[in-house]
């Protein structure tokens, strides 16, 4: 007797799942209809192209062909991107090469002024020892 109430709560759970399922996958509203003609802009390498997408911009351009269509602007395409062409080409839009360049000449610098430093520590030490050796030999 419980192996039918099993198998028959095995079957309710699935004719369950499957009835969620279809109304999940059944509705209209998952996919976008609002789809419209976009010109994608790469701004870096001057690239732009038109596609159909529901991205959502303030700006217009007007395209090669006369008409004018939202505009959106990005920052890397497959024009810009370096696996696409093949280059090692930096593109730095928030400053991070001139963040580092900055603390890698403060660290140099830091450096050069620490050799100084000991350079003079030394320079001042031997003094000194000249200096207690010249008292030495005067007071012998």
């Amino acid at each position: 007797m419980q192996e039918s109430s099993r198998s028959g709560d095995l079957l309710f759970t699935f004719i369950f799942l499957s009835d969620i399922i279809g109304q999940v996958m059944s509705k209209s509203e998952l996919h976008p209809k609002d789809y419209r003609f976009v010109v994608f802009s790469d701004e870096s390498a001057g690239f732009s192209f038109l596609t159909r997408s529901t991205a959502q911009s303030e700006e217009t351009i007007k395209w090669e062909d006369g008409n004018e269509y939202p505009l959106v602007k990005i920052q890397i395409s497959s024009a810009s991107h370096p696996f696409f062409t093949g280059e090692e080409k930096i593109i730095d839009t928030e400053g991070r090469v001139d963040r580092f360049k900055a603390r890698a000449a403060k660290a140099a610098k830091m450096k050069t002024a620490l050799e100084n430093k000991a350079k003079k520590a030394a320079k001042e030490a031997e003094k000194k020892a000249k200096a207690n050796d010249k008292i030495e030999e005067t007071a012998e």
